[in-house]
């Protein structure tokens, strides 16, 4: 069992930047594939990006490539998300997830645990 927590989200300019973090509890933290996923107000939710158990991985959606950064502290129990350059397009409640699966993965139904969510609002 993982519980997730996730901080960082606020308002902020386009053109921007924001870090959100995602604390893990549980001794297994550095076993599990961890992603970031965002859901916009009437719209399903949708992969961010992802990273492997040990960091040597990761994925990234198209719409967030060479603008975010995933990076995973094992040691902290920790995943964090860097967002630059941001876009009002990018507002959205981001979720942490975490899926005890050995693949990285885009699809939701693949991540077994969750987080509550962190508001993100990019002002244009």
């Amino acid at each position: 069992q993982v519980q997730l927590v996730e901080s960082g989200g606020g308002l902020v300019q386009a053109g921007g930047s924001l870090r959100l973090s995602c604390a893990a509890s549980g001794r297994t933290f550095s076993s599990y594939t961890m992603g970031w996923f965002r859901q916009a107000p009437g719209k399903e939710r949708e992969f961010v990006a992802a990273i492997n158990w040990s960091g040597g991985t990761t994925l990234y959606a198209n719409s967030v490539k060479g603008r975010f950064a995933i990076s995973r502290d094992n040691a902290k129990n920790t995943v964090y998300l860097q967002m630059n350059s941001l876009k009002p397009e990018d507002t959205a409640v981001y979720f942490c997830a975490a899926n005890a699966r050995l693949i990285i993965t885009r699809q939701v139904v693949n991540y077994d645990y969750w987080g509550q969510g962190t508001q993100v609002t990019v002002s244009s």
